[in-house]
């Protein structure tokens, strides 16, 4: 049901800013608002929520008709028009993202553009790695604060109306992290296409639910101190049915024979009986069976008693993520290093000259940054390159710059969406040979922004490993400055620099395309 917000009559304080996130999901968009504060802090303020069909469409249909899209235009100028009223207008203030039921449809730019032209909100369509990233900015506090969570394997999942999201902690680390095209909404609109008696369809449910979590727990082996915790507007109201004094502030624990007793008494219900006992939506009663049994045969597969159910919402996440602003925390950075690893590890990485490369990579970033300009964010992507520029070599030697490109941009990577992927490919792609053209693959569907950051990145990339072309980790320390027009690293501790001389002006010459600096090496004075 929607609420509207009382105007904001004063001025809001300088080290207050308020900021509206809005998420355009399978069955409804749902919009929070809420104040940062000068520390980081976030304060919701209101929620808002209207049904739409998105999901029905794409899911049925494979796009969004026309009624659903000038339905949801209407929503959005609603929500709008209460931004407004609440000072809440600049582009930075909001962020529209939109989840699977868009990211799938065959119109989703006619989508786009239409609510862009009627509202002059950019919707952004999260892809997989991104919602699991927005999950754990969500979920990590949570976790950090609790000592038993901490210390065990966490299972974390939300069945969504179009597909579910899975994330394997251990503590606070990303172990596996997935999304899996089981959605409650995505099936029941498959189970429309039987004509079969309850009891049939209720098996054929089961059998669909079953394959996804026994993909699951190819990953996930059912463990001592292994938890479950669920996530979701299903799981919520399951929650809240079961423990009447639940506020969300804290987990809820479920038995889950409880929930498996709930979830039977609903799905022995007709949508209407839902409707009228429950109050729920209509969409809200067509999915809450099929999301519940889900979580109930997950929970089950894991061989566990009870599991947790989170109030944290994708909304909650996309505030946290607005608060840090646009770098990633020094512990979501790690997690991504970490997943880049892992990576590498199973194409049989170098990982000692991998690992080295990485950190010099990191250190000419911090010494050039007058010179790249870039963020924090791209020393990210250049270290995830650094990391996996010689994993091609598992397919071929021939090219394989290549084959290293093929692999990152077509393996999972935890919280790199597919434009960071793809970044990363390119500048692993670079590390050798040819500069970048416009004509090769990936790299022509950059924009001029885009372009720019591979040189740099592969450029800085090139001089790394030229300072490592011993592979003895040898040089530990590098200091840059500009001399005579060139760009001087100085080396300590290291008397002979011949071989990684003669590396750097085989393969430094992208360096100087980029930066406009030939570069020296110089043993550094005593």
């Amino acid at each position: 049901m929607s609420t509207t917000l009382d105007p904001v009559i004063s001025p809001t304080p300088r080290s207050v800013k308020p900021v509206a996130v809005i998420d355009i999901g399978t069955a409804a968009i749902r919009m929070a608002i809420a104040e940062i504060k000068s520390n980081g802090d976030v304060r919701n303020l209101e929620s808002l929520s209207q049904a739409v069909g998105l999901g029905r469409d794409t899911f049925t249909r494979g796009s969004i008709s026309k009624a659903t899209i000038e339905d949801c235009v209407r929503v959005l100028k609603s929500y709008r028009r209460i931004l407004r009223e609440n000072l809440i207008d600049s582009p930075d203030q909001i962020r529209c993202v939109a989840t699977s039921a868009v990211r799938e449809a065959s119109n989703r730019l006619a989508f786009l553009d239409r609510v862009y032209i009627a509202t002059g909100l950019h919707v952004e369509p999260l892809d997989e790695s991104e919602v699991n990233r927005v999950a754990f900015l969500g979920i990590q506090p949570l976790i950090a604060r609790d000592e038993r969570l901490s210390k065990s394997h966490v299972v974390v999942a939300e069945v969504g109306g179009g597909s579910t999201e899975l994330l394997l902690l251990k503590g606070t680390d990303v172990v596996y992290a997935h999304t899996y095209r089981l959605g409650s909404l995505r099936l029941r609109e498959t189970l429309e296409a039987y004509r079969a008696p309850t009891l049939k369809l209720r098996n054929i449910m089961e059998n669909h639910i079953q394959r996804t979590i026994e993909e699951i727990t190819e990953t996930v082996k059912p463990q001592g101190s292994l938890e479950l915790i669920a996530m979701g507007g299903d799981v919520r109201f399951a929650a809240r049915t079961l423990q009447s004094g639940w506020d969300g502030k804290d987990l809820a624990r479920l038995k889950v024979s409880a929930l498996e007793d709930l979830t039977n008494k609903l799905l022995g219900q007709s949508e209407d009986r839902l409707v009228t006992k429950y109050h729920l939506t209509y969409p809200e009663a067509e999915t809450i069976g099929p999301a519940l049994l889900a979580y109930v045969m997950l929970a089950k597969q894991l061989q566990l008693k009870e599991l947790l159910v989170s109030n944290l919402t994708l909304r909650d996440g996309l505030l946290i993520e607005m608060a840090a602003g646009a770098g990633w925390s020094k512990e979501f950075s790690k997690q991504i290093v970490r997943s880049a690893m892992d990576l590498g590890v199973r194409y049989n990485y170098d990982d000692v000259h991998a690992g080295h490369v990485a950190a010099l990579c990191s250190s000419l970033f911090n010494e050039l940054r007058e010179e790249h300009q870039l963020s924090p964010r791209h020393e990210v992507i250049l270290c995830v390159a650094a990391l996996l520029h010689e994993i091609g070599l598992f397919v071929s030697n021939r090219s394989y710059h290549k084959h290293s490109m093929y692999l990152i941009r077509n393996s999972e990577l935890f919280g790199l969406g597919r434009k960071d992927q793809l970044l990363a490919a390119l500048v692993a792609r670079y590390h050798r040979r040819a500069s970048p053209q416009p004509t090769h693959e990936g790299y022509a569907t950059l924009d001029r922004d885009e372009r720019v950051v591979v040189s740099k990145l592969a450029a800085i990339l090139r001089v790394a490993i030229a300072l490592d072309e011993s592979r003895s980790q040898r040089i530990h320390q590098v200091s840059c400055l500009k001399e005579d027009g060139r760009l001087v690293i100085s080396i300590p501790l290291v008397e002979d620099l011949a071989l990684e001389q003669l590396a750097l002006k085989q393969n430094g010459s992208l360096f100087e395309e980029v930066f406009g600096l030939p570069v020296l090496l110089r043993m550094a004075k005593k």
